[in-house]
């Protein structure tokens, strides 16, 4: 994109000139918009009296001051010839009394002769060396060589306009308004209202999720009237909000969409995690990130659930809402009086949000309400968890078309939750129980539950799902069987934080702890097929949405950690400090599933997105004259390969 030639044409448009100039049109008799406009823009303006010297104008006026200036010197030469006429007859008027006296006087006669023959050679002399005098060459009046002259431009007439129109009809009436009437008026407001509720309440389930999917959502009469006014402008407010920030967050956005790492060529396998966009809300400083998950519908929009892990810190929560379009400030919040501990998109209705809350109640948001309580939420009587609520998972909606979401707590109960109509039924799926009793007051045998902390359903079989406990075991469960347990893995010496499966390979999963591992396994075989030292407690796990081989994890002591198998299956390809792991601790990561991108939350309620180079998202490459082979059948090759590396030795053993 960066090597893409864009052509910018240059218009001698203005962009100053006014696009809505209106005007009366004789012809139609009716008040017009301008087709043609003046696109002049005027920057200097002066009125001169100059005319260029080779124009027609400039030859004439030359000319005439040529002729007047030969006119002026042609009496000086008649002057200068009278003047000699005058000193010829003196001249011969000397010569002749000499002659008259030349018999008188000889002697005297021949010294005068010789006299007036040198006062004529003197005479000669001085006429040939005066020149005639010329008239002086008149200067140009600049050094531009312009003429100078007046001129004057046309005068346009002002011309005045004006039109009448007919005055509005207006009638004048008057009431009186008593108490009783101003009684009456409010009954019948409560009156609609409740009615209007009562509608909403006798609508089925069914004819609800039919509006939603046509995006019919009627509004009530009553609903509009009591719009606020800052609604009206609040689509604009968010669009010019959303410029506003790309134009400061705009080295970010570039970097997100163009900058990839070139040293990542000289690193052989290795690679870095850009910093991108951080996402914090001035609110939840204090609280820790418990739950990360994007939007299945809009890729630039995740939620973000917001408590406390600490059994003595607990208090309220959050559920926020950030789009990378506005890192500033989130799109949609949400308070609740205890913890958020998970939450999860419903993939088939993406404005809805299934959360998990510390004190065992679950809820149901609905972005498309405007206001900021839960649609639905559990209670006591409709048989809320004893525990924590650690994960909630969506699945597809069941026969009735009724949307159905699963949850696990402490309490060791896997239970179903169902929107009926307008309220939450839940079913118990499962109990995890843990081989033994315990031996109560007088003797009684007492059976110990199992305390969930994670699950995850498999992508292809509905019914099949996996289970973490704090006990470190991962139970095979399904949703057929609600009293026994189809496998159990022995998978680690302390609490499972989470297990996920494979979004490509049908038979893998990966599971962490806090006892510093990070495993991936055959749900076929009882033993691990790849296990993973990171020397801290392990937070979260992620595989990545493009290739079956990469995933990612962040422990306490803050950094993230990206695996390629494919590339290298004993260490990661990239270990990042995110943040200080001495005051702070990352909780929680996850990837985008169409950008390169993942975002990791912390202890401290911030949020961090950054940037895969090449190297941790690497493709395999073209060979001459053969086409790459791309698909989730390649990805599963190419796990199945790593894998049956693995298996060989113990088939053989």
């Amino acid at each position: 994109e960066l090597k893409q030639e864009i052509t910018r044409t240059l218009t001698a448009d203005n962009p100053q000139a006014p696009q809505n100039i209106v005007r009366f049109s004789f012809k139609e008799r009716e008040y017009k918009l301008v087709d043609y406009l003046d696109q002049t823009a005027i920057h200097f303006s002066l009125n001169g009296n100059l005319v260029p010297k080779d124009s027609d104008e400039g030859r004439r006026l030359s000319i005439k001051s040529s002729t007047e200036a030969e006119k002026a010197p042609v009496e000086t030469p008649a002057e200068t010839s009278e003047q000699a006429e005058i000193k010829d007859e003196e001249h011969t008027g000397d010569t002749e009394a000499a002659g008259e006296g030349e018999g008188e006087e000889e002697g005297a006669g021949e010294e005068g002769a010789e006299a007036a023959e040198a006062a004529e050679a003197a005479e000669a002399a001085e006429a040939e060396e005066a020149p005639p005098p010329k008239a002086p060459e008149k200067k140009l009046p600049n050094q531009f060589n312009f003429i100078e002259r007046a001129s004057t431009t046309p005068f346009n007439p002002l011309r005045e306009k004006g039109c009448q129109t007919e005055p509005i009809p207006s009638l004048n009436f008057s009431d009186t308004v008593r108490q009783w009437d101003i009684y009456d008026a409010y009954m019948e407001e409560l009156q609609r209202m409740e009615k209007a509720k009562e509608k909403e309440k006798a609508k089925p389930q069914v004819v609800k999720k039919e509006e939603e999917k046509r995006g019919a959502r009627k509004l009530s009469y009553v609903e509009v009237q009591h719009v606020e006014p800052i609604t009206r402008v609040a689509k604009a407010a968010k669009i010019a909000e959303r410029m506003v920030n790309l134009n400061t967050f705009d080295d970010i956005a570039q970097d997100f969409k163009y900058f990839e790492d070139a040293s990542d060529e000289f690193r052989a396998q290795n690679g870095t995690l850009l910093p991108l966009w951080n996402f914090q809300y001035e609110k939840t400083k204090k609280l820790a990130v418990t739950a990360i998950s994007w939007n299945p519908k809009y890729k630039d929009l995740f939620g973000v659930g917001y408590g406390s892990y600490d059994f003595m810190k607990q208090g309220h929560g959050m559920v926020l809402l950030y789009t990378l379009k506005n890192p500033s400030f989130p799109e949609y919040i949400y308070n609740s009086p205890s913890g958020v501990m998970c939450l999860d998109f419903n993939s088939e209705h993406p404005h809805l949000i299934a959360v998990g809350f510390y004190d065992g109640n679950v809820a149901i948001y609905n972005l498309r309400k405007e206001t900021s309580q839960p649609s639905y939420k559990s209670s006591a009587e409709s048989g809320k968890h004893s525990g924590p609520v650690w994960q909630v998972k969506w699945q597809k909606d069941d026969m009735d078309n009724n949307s159905n979401f699963f949850s696990v707590s402490s309490d060791g109960r896997i239970v179903s939750w169902t929107l009926v109509k307008n309220e939450l039924v839940h079913m118990d799926v499962i109990k995890l129980s843990v081989e033994g009793t315990m031996q109560g007051p007088e003797g009684l045998q007492l059976q110990t539950l199992g305390c969930g902390t994670s699950f995850d359903f498999h992508k292809k079989i509905e019914y099949l799902f996996l289970v973490g406990t704090e006990e470190g075991k991962i139970y095979k469960c399904s949703k057929n069987y609600s009293s026994q347990f189809l496998d159990v893995f022995e998978a680690h010496h302390m609490a499972v934080d989470t297990v996920s499966w494979n979004p490509f390979h049908l038979k893998v999963f990966i599971s962490c702890s806090s006892d510093w591992t990070v495993k991936i396994w055959d749900h076929t075989i009882k033993t691990p097929m790849f296990v993973y030292d990171l020397s801290c407690a392990v937070g979260d796990v992620a595989w990545s949405p493009y290739s079956s081989t990469v995933f990612s994890a962040v422990t306490t002591d803050g950094k993230a950690h990206v695996f390629d198998l494919n590339i290298n299956k004993h260490q990661a390809l990239c270990t990042q400090v995110v943040v200080d792991g001495k005051k702070n601790k990352t909780t929680h990561i996850q990837f985008n599933p169409v950008f390169p991108i993942i975002i990791v939350g912390d202890e401290r309620g911030l949020v961090t997105s950054l940037k895969l180079s090449p190297n941790l998202r690497k493709m395999p490459k073209e060979k001459k004259g053969q086409e790459v082979k791309k698909g989730p059948e390649v990805e599963i090759a190419k796990l199945e390969k790593l894998l049956s590396l693995v298996r060989e030795p113990q088939g053989k053993a």
